[in-house]
């Protein structure tokens, strides 16, 4: 199983996103547990994860939230398949990185 968490600024605008991506993994038969958090929650839910995906609200973040979760690859979501919801183009991106961090 794989564990994706996206960070946001309030976990909230992200959940269309996740939606998508749970239903992206689904369809391609991956075994997933993706969900969103605010940036004040990364530090109790790092652990978790096995990559952690920075919404463009919180890209000025990203060395807090590699602080706070040591070990744990952090990448910024394309803006554009953010904007477009792209769910099966974030989940890819999401897995890459994970092959490559391994």
């Amino acid at each position: 199983m794989i564990h994706i968490m996206l960070c946001c600024a309030s976990g909230m605008s992200t959940s269309l996103l996740v939606e998508k991506m749970i239903k992206a993994a689904s369809e391609q038969g991956i075994e997933a547990d993706i969900w969103a958090v605010g940036a004040n929650e990364v530090k109790a839910n790092a652990a978790k994860a096995d990559i952690i995906l920075l919404g463009p609200q919180v890209r000025y973040a990203q060395r807090k939230i590699e602080a706070e979760a040591p070990g744990v690859p952090v990448a910024h979501i394309d803006m554009k398949d953010y904007g477009m919801m792209n769910g099966k183009s974030v989940l890819k991106q999401a897995l890459e990185l994970i092959q490559t961090k391994k």
